[in-house]
C-alpha cells in the first residue's frame, strides 16, 4: 500500500523581472519519502524551497499540505502558520544564535511553536543526543565544528516534531565524516516516517538518501524518477575515463570512437560511454602512458548529460 500523500506543489511559477526562475513546476512527497531536487546554479532550487515555505509568493501555482491525521488540505500562503507548525527547515547557512548555548538555541526556538517550558526541558536532551551533541549542551555555536553546527541546526528543525523537513544543501562545507553522520541521522528520520525535501549538489548524497529525484534546469523539471531508473533510462551502463599524457587526442580517434556510444571531454579527461567496455579497455591497454578508470554510470553522469558540463555562475 503506497504511503499517504503529505505535500504537493502544483504548477509553481516565479519571475523576477524578465527572468523566469521557476516555470510550471509540480511535484509531490509522500510520508517517509525523501524527494531530492538537483540542478545547476540558477536552476530554481532555492526559490522552489522558499515558495514551499511561504517565504516567496509564487506568481502562479499552489502549495498544499495534507495533514496525516486527515481533514482538508492546507494551502500556502492562506494557511501559512498552520503549515509551518508542521515543517522543519535547515537552510543553506546557519542561523543559530551565537549568544545562546546549544540547549538554549533549542529552547528559544521551541517557544516560537508555543511549546511549554516543561515539554522543552524533556525534549532538549533527546534532540541533542540525536544530533550527537549531548556533551555540548552548554557550548555555544562558535565553539562547535561545522559538522556540529549543522547537526544542531537539524536538531533545532526537529523541535516541533515536524512531518516534513525541507533541507537546502544541508551538508555543504562538511568533511566526509561529518557528512556521513548527517546522512545517518537523516536515514533514521526517514525510517521513523518523516518526509524530506532535499536540495543538494552532492550526487552521492542524492543517491544515498532520495527515493525520487527531480532534475531542474532553467526553472523547469527536465527529469523525474528513481535514481537508478533515471540512470538506466538516460545513460549507457558503463563508463571508461581516460586521462594522462595524450588523453585528449583519444576523443578524435575514429577507431576508439566506434567502441563507444558516446564520447565527452571535460578538462583533461575523456569519458567513453558504452554498453560493453571490454573492447575499449583492450584497445586502451596498449597505451601505457594513459590512466583509465572503468566504472558503472552514476548520477553525476546523468546530471552532466541533462544539464551540460559548462560552469554556471550563481544566480
Amino acid at each position: 500500500m503506497p504511503a499517504p500523500l503529505l505535500f504537493e506543489a502544483c504548477d509553481l511559477r516565479k519571475r523576477y523581472g524578465a527572468t523566469t526562475v521557476v516555470d510550471g513546476l509540480s511535484f509531490s512527497i509522500a510520508a517517509g519519502e525523501c524527494l531530492g531536487v538537483i540542478g545547476p546554479n540558477g536552476a530554481g532550487k532555492t526559490t522552489t524551497v522558499r515558495m514551499c515555505l511561504g517565504q516567496t509568493t509564487p506568481d502562479a501555482g499552489q502549495v498544499h499540505y495534507h495533514p496525516p491525521q486527515g481533514g482538508a488540505p492546507l494551502e500556502m500562503p492562506r494557511d501559512a502558520l498552520a503549515i509551518k507548525a508542521r515543517l522543519g527547515v535547515v537552510s543553506q547557512f546557519d542561523t543559530l544564535d551565537p549568544d545562546f548555548t546549544c540547549a538554549e538555541n533549542l529552547e528559544v526556538f521551541g517557544r516560537y511553536f508555543g511549546l511549554k517550558p516543561a515539554a522543552m526541558r524533556a525534549r532538549i536532551p533527546r534532540l541533542l543526543e540525536f544530533a550527537a551533541l549531548g556533551h555540548k549542551a552548554q557550548a555555544r555555536p562558535g565553539e562547535l565544528s561545522g559538522g556540529m553546527r549543522r547537526r544542531l541546526s537539524l536538531a533545532r528543525a526537529l523541535v516541533n516534531d515536524p512531518h516534513l523537513l525541507l533541507l537546502d544543501e544541508p551538508t555543504t562545507g562538511l568533511d566526509p565524516q561529518a557528512r556521513h553522520l548527517m546522512w545517518e541521522r537523516l536515514q533514521q528520520l526517514l525510517q521513523q516516517g518523516c518526509a524530506i525535501l532535499l536540495t543538494t549538489h552532492f550526487m552521492d548524497e542524492a543517491e544515498r538518501l532520495c527515493a525520487r529525484l527531480l532534475v531542474l534546469d532553467h526553472g523547469r523539471k527536465i527529469a523525474e524518477g528513481r535514481p537508478r531508473e533515471l540512470i538506466a533510462e538516460h545513460l549507457e551502463p558503463e563508463v571508461v575515463e581516460a586521462y594522462g599524457n595524450g588523453a585528449l587526442a583519444l576523443a578524435q580517434d575514429a577507431a576508439l570512437r566506434t567502441l563507444a556510444q558516446r564520447v565527452e571531454v571535460s578538462g583533461e579527461t575523456v569519458f567513453f560511454y558504452t554498453q560493453d567496455a571490454r573492447p575499449l579497455l583492450q584497445a586502451l591497454a596498449a597505451r601505457a602512458h594513459l590512466r583509465t578508470l572503468h566504472r558503472p554510470a552514476n548520477l553525476e553522469d546523468l546530471f552532466l548529460k541533462l544539464t551540460g558540463r559548462q560552469i554556471r555562475e550563481d544566480g
